[in-house]
């Protein structure tokens, strides 16, 4: 069956972009499932997303065949099942203090500059006059006190990183076992029946997300019209030659700084949040009792689980505990069903893909 598809995915560093100047991409999908109730979310000079049904006006569309399914694709079973650690807070400091530290470097160097016209200022004249010398060279005074100041997040990052590997080694030399779980899925919920999780873990709270999955670089080129090493679309890049670690990276999204730091492992142990994303409310375990509890996803109706090559609409619950000092996530992705009718949402929720930035 024959359907079309219309996505502008936002790239990794969105906020330095405007929609509006990213082309949408539109292609006719073939397949031998049957597309799901249509949908968009979104708008036309916004990043947006549409599966809708065939018209008239569609002939000069490009085809493309593309597997329909509501069974979780291979790669966010990868990236987005199992048990994650928490990146450390001093990455979220750490990005925090860039603006600050970056502005007081660049006013103690103004000052230096403007250094003979403080004459007589106290504080000013003598924090620009003179200079310390550290072996054969001298530095201007106040340049001693503000560059520590203007590393303090590359520290800062050094230490949160080397925490971060050490816990991920810890959880590879000592690995959790799977929660026993078992719950069914509602009307843009989930009722679960019964959890238990492995011995010392500690549980706080659980919820229901829906997120928009990166598209696949392949089926993005060739709706385009380009060979696999033309150009790449808008906000990807070129296939890298090494070996692939992150989401972003495999589909050639992760154009951007990419902390904190994942070691080699089998897979991701550092969840990246979907950058478009929209969450239902956290609700705390440590009073609730389980044996019917209702586990709402977002109040805006979003379509059920459905992945294709271009859009692939995921649900997946999150459970957030802890095992003695390290903050961690389980994650299980949920197939949820497709709404009888249409979805239109206004304005796509689109969020940051650093997984050290925090959010609720």
């Amino acid at each position: 069956m024959e359907s079309v598809q219309r996505i502008r995915y936002p790239p990794f560093d969105h906020d330095n972009i405007s929609p509006a100047s990213v082309p949408i991409t539109e292609v006719v999908v073939s397949s031998s499932s049957s597309p799901p109730t249509p949908f968009r979310i979104g708008a036309e000079d916004g990043w947006l997303v549409e599966w809708r049904d065939l018209s008239a006006d569609d002939e000069d569309l490009p085809h493309i065949d593309s597997v329909t399914t509501t069974a979780t694709l291979p790669f966010l079973m990868r990236t987005r099942n199992g048990w994650y650690i928490d990146s450390d807070p001093l990455h979220g400091m750490a990005r925090k203090l860039i603006a600050p530290t970056v502005i007081i470097l660049i006013l103690s160097l103004f000052l230096h500059a403007i250094a003979p016209a403080l004459t007589g200022i106290p504080l000013l004249s003598w924090l620009t006059e003179g200079s310390y010398k550290v072996g054969p060279l001298d530095y201007p005074k106040l340049l001693i006190f503000t560059f520590p100041i203007f590393t303090l997040p590359i520290v800062l990052r050094m230490i949160a990183n080397s925490r971060d590997i050490r816990r991920q080694n810890a959880y590879i030399a000592n690995p959790l076992k799977e929660p026993e779980i078992d719950f069914s899925v509602g009307d843009g919920e989930i009722v679960l029946r019964r959890l238990r999780l492995p011995d010392g873990i500690r549980v706080r709270r659980i919820r229901l997300q829906v997120g928009l999955a990166v598209p696949e670089r392949a089926a993005l080129l060739k709706a385009l019209g380009r060979p696999d090493d033309g150009q790449p679309p808008p906000g990807m890049s070129t296939p890298l030659p090494a070996r692939r670690i992150t989401t972003g990276e495999e589909h050639g999204t992760g154009v951007g700084e990419a902390t904190p730091i994942p070691i080699a492992h089998n897979r991701v142990l550092l969840l990246e949040p979907m950058r478009v994303q929209s969450t239902g409310e956290w609700m705390d375990l440590d009073s609730a009792n389980l044996s019917e509890l209702v586990i709402k996803g977002p109040e805006e109706r979003w379509p059920g689980s459905i992945y294709s090559s271009l859009i692939a609409m995921h649900w997946e619950l999150i459970i957030d505990a802890s095992r003695g000092d390290t903050e961690m996530f389980w994650v299980k992705p949920v197939v949820m069903g497709q709404s009888e009718e249409q979805v239109l949402i206004g304005e796509m929720p689109v969020r940051s893909s650093r997984s050290e930035i925090k959010s609720d």
